[in-house]
């Protein structure tokens, strides 16, 4: 059978499938619904330092092939999260990645100093990109500098993998990448939603309180492909393809593009068993293609 191991810094994965930060909550929620042993990667929902309530309701509206959210990286907070989320992240079987965020940069060094020493920890995914908290991330996110230098500084408080997520809301994703490659990323994943609008016509005011939010969905594979196909020729380290996954052949085509492992997001709300679909449709493309290994599928593509 292919080998379907994913090597991201110093740790393996079980296979490239993963379930996306946000949409997966702490693991938990879908116990009892899917087979959580078939999971390569567990991202949690964002742990910051301090409990977050959120954005005004509503936070989710439906678009066109997608949906836009304004969560606003709402959360239990750290001690919470040790307390009532972690004992059960301890048990799963798959890789627990924590999604750390913030409002500034000393909340990830918080986030990651604090946890450090729990046990049940695969490694760490750094959300400098979501669009829908209005002070940090998204200006983080954008500036090479900055994430380079972010990302040196949690280099220095942890030896687990430390995965840079991307944001698509840039001129030149690959900047970003390099920076975060240049600070000591192990991998980098992309993309993160991008930011997007509704409007209710009959009331003249945007759908969503903040006004934008960030558009998630296959409305976005597009765009995620594109920043996969670029950014893995830009970069030696890992991509992590990540955006409008609704079947198992997007996921290939993320592989195809150059992704090393993907994440499914949306799709998670509408069939919690698609990331089993997928992980057969990747062996059954290894078979059809006689691969050895699932890597070897980013070199397919002509």
């Amino acid at each position: 059978m292919m080998d379907l191991t994913v090597r991201i810094g110093s740790r393996t994965l079980n296979n490239p499938i993963g379930v996306a930060s946000g949409t997966f909550g702490y693991g938990s929620e879908y116990e009892k619904l899917i087979d959580l042993n078939s999971i390569g990667a567990l991202y949690t929902k964002a742990v910051t330092p301090e409990p977050r309530p959120g954005n005004d309701v509503p936070r989710i509206v439906e678009t066109p092939s997608g949906m836009l959210n304004s969560i606003g990286l709402a959360n239990v907070g750290l001690e919470r999260f040790i307390n009532e989320k972690l004992p059960f992240l301890k048990s799963v079987p798959s890789a627990v990645i924590v999604n750390v965020a913030g409002a500034e940069q000393r909340d990830y060094h918080t986030v990651i100093e604090t946890l450090a020493a729990e046990d049940g920890i695969w490694g760490w995914e750094i959300n400098l990109s979501c669009p829908n908290v209005k002070c940090g991330g998204l200006a983080l996110g954008t500036d090479p500098t900055l994430v380079e230098n972010l990302t040196s500084e949690l280099r220095a408080l942890t030896d687990k993998p430390l995965i840079i997520k991307l944001t698509p809301n840039v001129t030149d994703i690959t900047a970003i990448a390099r920076a975060a490659e240049q600070g000591g990323a192990d991998a980098v994943s992309c993309i993160n939603t991008l930011v997007g609008m509704l409007i209710d016509t009959e009331h003249q005011r945007p759908i969503l309180p903040g006004g934008t939010g960030g558009l998630s969905g296959p409305a976005v594979l597009p765009v995620g492909l594109a920043a996969v196909y670029r950014v893995s020729r830009a970069v030696e380290i890992p991509v992590i393809g990540v955006g409008g996954i609704l079947e198992p052949d997007h996921a290939l085509q993320y592989l195809l593009a150059g992704a090393a492992a993907v994440q499914v997001g949306t799709a998670n709300f509408i069939d919690p068993q698609i990331h089993q679909r997928i992980l057969e449709a990747v062996e059954a493309y290894g078979e059809r293609h006689d691969l050895r290994a699932v890597r070897e599928i980013g070199s397919l593509l002509q």
